[in-house]
């Protein structure tokens, strides 16, 4: 994948397919190929141009100590502007979606519409407990069992429906002992993203269409938190996703794509 300077930081970015442009933004210590495995070749194959790339703090784009929101933000409209991509369609998953409904607001001219799966507009008592919880586990040094991390993080992003078949469990608890992005050289970012903010004043503001998605499984951004997220952006559309996790468009590809191309493809009104 090649790099592109923004901003005075080195974006790691892949683009493929030709038609109107769609630009992907991942999760939490996500890397743009999250978006490979399924959702990139459907949106190729119905006549898009596809941008994703791994945002600053995960190798091997620029990884200084600290990113915040308006980080991730510039990031993304530079990358925008860059590549001559706007105004575009754009699709994020949990911190790419809050990204993403940032963008709406800060620089709606880039934007065509945007679709935000896995959100909120304020976290979760159990959300907040989870990232206080994972923020004393760093802060302390501790490094949890490779097994045992991999099996909360299928307890806390994968629907029970997954976990309860034993190959597909199996499966997923393979991938999440690889190690996320920047743990095995410790050149991780902190992200202070503006996570405990509440945004549902400011998201009446969004003028953008937006689709929102929820997945009904969902621990970390719950379907009724994507609903409110959904009820507070004016004329946004809501679509939830049964028998998925905080990983919905990994678990339910093909309902997640068929959201997205829907979504992507509609004539304006």
């Amino acid at each position: 994948m090649p790099m592109i300077d923004v901003g005075g930081v080195r974006l790691n970015y892949e683009e493929r397919g030709a038609g109107p442009a769609v630009l992907f933004l991942s999760g939490t210590g996500a890397r743009g190929r999250t978006w490979h495995l399924h959702q990139v070749p459907a949106l190729v194959r119905s006549g898009f141009r596809v941008v994703t790339f791994d945002t600053r703090g995960i190798p091997p784009s620029d990884t200084p100590p600290v990113v915040t929101m308006p980080d991730l933000v510039a990031d993304a409209a530079g990358l925008i502007e860059q590549l001559g991509l706007g105004p575009c369609r754009i699709a994020g998953s949990s911190m790419g979606a809050r990204v993403a409904a940032e963008l709406c607001l800060r620089r709606p001219e880039l934007v065509d519409r945007a679709v935000l799966m896995a959100t909120f507009g304020r976290p979760s008592v159990f959300l907040e407990a989870v990232t206080r919880g994972e923020r004393a586990l760093q802060e302390a040094g501790t490094k949890l069992p490779e097994e045992y991390r991999a099996a909360v993080r299928a307890m806390l992003n994968l629907s029970p429906r997954t976990l309860a078949d034993d190959r597909s469990a199996q499966d997923w608890l393979d991938i999440f002992q690889i190690p996320l992005p920047g743990e095995s050289d410790g050149k991780q970012s902190r992200l202070e993203a503006d996570e405990n903010r509440d945004r549902f004043t400011a998201y009446a503001e969004i003028g953008v269409p937006c689709l929102v998605v929820g997945f009904a499984d969902d621990l970390i951004a719950s379907a009724k938190g994507c609903r409110d997220v959904a009820a507070a952006i004016p004329g946004a559309r809501y679509a939830e996703i049964p028998d998925a996790g905080h990983y919905g468009y990994l678990e339910q590809p093909d309902l997640v794509n068929a959201e997205l191309i829907r979504f992507l493809t509609e004539e304006k009104s």
